[in-house]
């Protein structure tokens, strides 16, 4: 995959991420996960990807129950003919006071983020800093924001090296 093809890939991945998800089983406050399950469906997405180019991006999502307190979930954001999957497992660690998300994705991009209740939303905070498969130096960011009915994708990359950047925000309803 060419540099512009990982990063389109590494974006769409960090979309996803964006998308929900854990790491230890843990007890849960009952009111936690039921705000978890309220997210239980299909979701849709369509955003756009601005950078040097600006592109159309397009996503769905699906979470479903998982073991336990755990929520499963699994995505696809397509962009310029390119695919990006994701999976992971979202929950709430009443021990730490906070949601926990794990994903993986097909193009090598990984990432736990950590949830805070503010009001009615949950909010998720990624931030990670990797090489691509060109070996070039990247700091990947997302905010994924779960509100009533409403899930938001915030997501930028920062080649560290060149300084280009490449944003997206994609906002997903059922």
């Amino acid at each position: 995959m060419n540099t512009l093809g990982t990063l389109r890939a590494m974006t769409l991945a960090g979309l996803l991420v964006a998308s929900p998800f854990s790491i230890a089983s843990v007890m849960a406050a009952p009111a936690d996960v039921a705000l978890l399950k309220t997210y239980l469906g299909s979701w849709k997405g369509k955003g756009k990807l601005v950078g040097k180019d600006s592109e159309t991006v397009a996503c769905k999502l699906n979470l479903s129950p998982g073991n336990g307190d755990k929520m499963n979930y699994e995505g696809r954001c397509a962009l310029a003919g390119t695919n990006v999957t994701v999976a992971g497992t979202i929950q709430y660690n009443d021990a730490g006071r906070r949601y926990e998300a794990i994903m993986s994705t097909n193009v090598t991009f990984s990432g736990v983020a950590i949830g805070k209740r503010r009001g009615d939303a949950i909010v998720f905070d990624l931030r990670e800093r990797e090489k691509d498969a060109d070996g070039n130096d990247l700091t990947v960011t997302a905010g994924i924001t779960l509100r009533p009915a409403k899930i938001e994708v915030k997501f930028n990359v920062l080649f560290n090296d060149s300084g280009e950047k490449w944003a997206a925000t994609v906002p997903f309803t059922k």
